[in-house]
């Protein structure tokens, strides 16, 4: 920043100035004894008034050159401790202004409305799939994260109309509201859905009822974090070997559940040796045959029906929990 170097040199100056001429003083006032290395020692500890020893008894004009030293001194760093506050705020001002350009560039992009531990995971996922992304944050701790980081960022409240606007919500393709609380959620997805009514919108919420008035303001999905991760909790722990569970909301919100899970066939030799098809397992289980691992480490994704299954693979089925239980006490027989 060219406004920035050059009053640095002017502080510079200024300084080297002060002690030049402060300690050519102290060296002319104490004659023969003052050496050049003792002005300029009395110089320093007079302009940091540190309090050390004197490298010579001061005379009175001495004592008088050193509080003109004291005064020009002192009121000379005030000056530049204020225009540094003053640099430090216009610099800012001028990252902000650079931000606020590039965002009003962009395009079908993703806001995602606080950076909490949520936030942060959503930027990050985001990110590393190379998808722009605006992060509105009115906590200047986490958008000094942000600035780290180097996410695009709009630092201001998120429930502000003009703050959404300044991150593009009009023209971008989502939004993602997780904010600290249910209400400022409510309020933020609310405006967000009148300021653009095509984008897709996901919101969290901590209470069930919230999630319903979501849904009313204009919210696409609605995640609590707490019944999503609990329910994870619950299923892994009664089937630890399950790989993944999914849960679908219906219209009047039922949640079907699905899981994948692996089986190595090696241990299910009612199915060595036959077809997908062979085994029957969708027309008497519900289940369907996703990918299959072979044993040199290759993995074939959505296998046809006329795959043939052989001992050394491992299998992994898809299908809802009851489905999947009853399939395992099946062969367990």
């Amino acid at each position: 920043m060219f406004f920035l170097s050059s009053r640095w040199v002017k502080y510079s100056l200024y300084f080297g100035a002060l002690v030049t001429v402060g300690s050519v003083g102290f060296y002319i006032i104490g004659n023969e004894d003052w050496t050049v290395i003792d002005s300029i020692y009395m110089t320093i500890i007079t302009l940091s008034t540190v309090g050390f020893s004197e490298a010579h008894p001061l005379s009175e004009v001495g004592k008088v050159w050193a509080i003109l030293v004291i005064i020009f001194g002192a009121s000379g760093f005030a000056v530049m401790i204020s225009e540094l506050g003053s640099e430090l705020m216009e610099l800012n001002n001028y990252r902000r202004r650079k931000m606020a350009k590039k965002i009003s560039k962009m395009k079908n992009h993703y806001i995602i409305c606080g950076f909490g531990r949520m936030g942060a995971v959503i930027a990050a996922e985001l990110h590393n799939k190379k998808i722009p992304l605006v992060i509105v944050e009115i906590n200047e701790v986490k958008i000094n994260k942000i600035q780290d980081i180097g996410y695009m960022h709009i630092y201001g409240d998120a429930t502000e109309d003009d703050t959404l606007i300044e991150a593009g919500i009009e023209v971008c393709e989502g939004i993602v509201v997780v904010l600290e609380n249910d209400q400022d959620n409510l309020f933020v997805t609310m405006s967000s859905r009148n300021l653009n009514k095509d984008a897709y919108i996901i919101s969290r919420c901590a209470l069930h009822d919230t999630g319903k008035k979501l849904k009313r303001a204009g919210a696409n999905k609605v995640v609590n974090p707490y019944i999503t991760g609990g329910h994870r909790m619950a299923e892994l722990l009664i089937s630890p070997y399950v790989e993944d569970t999914v849960s679908l909301e219906t219209p009047d919100d039922m949640a079907i559940d699905f899981s994948l899970e692996e089986f190595s066939v090696e241990h299910l030799q009612a199915l060595n040796g036959k077809t997908i098809a062979e085994t029957k397992l969708r027309e008497d289980y519900g289940l369907l045959i996703v990918g299959i691992s072979e044993t040199n480490g290759d993995t074939e994704i959505n296998p046809g029906s006329d795959k043939a299954l052989s001992s050394g693979q491992k299998i992994i089925i898809i299908g809802s929990q009851e489905n999947l239980t009853r399939f395992k006490g099946d062969i367990q027989k």
